[in-house]
């Protein structure tokens, strides 16, 4: 059986929106794939980058990204990577960009999508998981909001 496929919930996304301090948002990505798992990051058109746009994430383990406010964007895993003669790439949801970091790039598909809007429209948050670009991890998001 394809492990991928058999993993329940292998990728879960928690938002944390914290309004304290200088950022909007700050996004934890738990990892709970019996497998390492890199997350990918791409930030909207006219949007701050992050300060991460790729890392890996062992099986078992959780890392965060502060988001500022506003921000949109995309978050993706991707699997099955490696370094090749100093080139990193992926089986699935590579981004192309030869490193661990995806530097602006997107996600080749097949890739599950977890799209993110903070403080978008009269200040609300919006996300959603999309297979709009094919399926490949299981991914989950919970939010989690604090008082200002």
């Amino acid at each position: 059986m394809n492990p991928i496929m058999n993993t329940q919930f292998a990728l879960c996304i928690i938002l944390a929106f914290s309004f304290c301090g200088a950022y909007g948002a700050k996004i934890t990505f738990m990892n709970k794939c019996p497998y390492t798992v890199w997350p990918g990051t791409l930030t909207s058109a006219q949007k701050p980058q992050l300060s991460k746009t790729g890392f890996e994430l062992a099986s078992g383990k959780s890392d965060s990204v502060d988001v500022p406010s506003p921000w949109e964007g995309r978050f993706w895993g991707r699997t099955g990577c490696s370094s090749n003669a100093g080139k990193f790439s992926c089986a699935t949801a590579d981004c192309g960009s030869g490193q661990v970091a995806c530097n602006g790039a997107g996600a080749v598909p097949p890739a599950t999508l977890a799209e993110l809007h903070v403080e978008a429209n009269g200040g609300q948050d919006y996300y959603d998981i999309s297979n709009v670009d094919g399926f490949n991890v299981p991914m989950s998001i919970c939010s989690t909001r604090w008082n200002r």
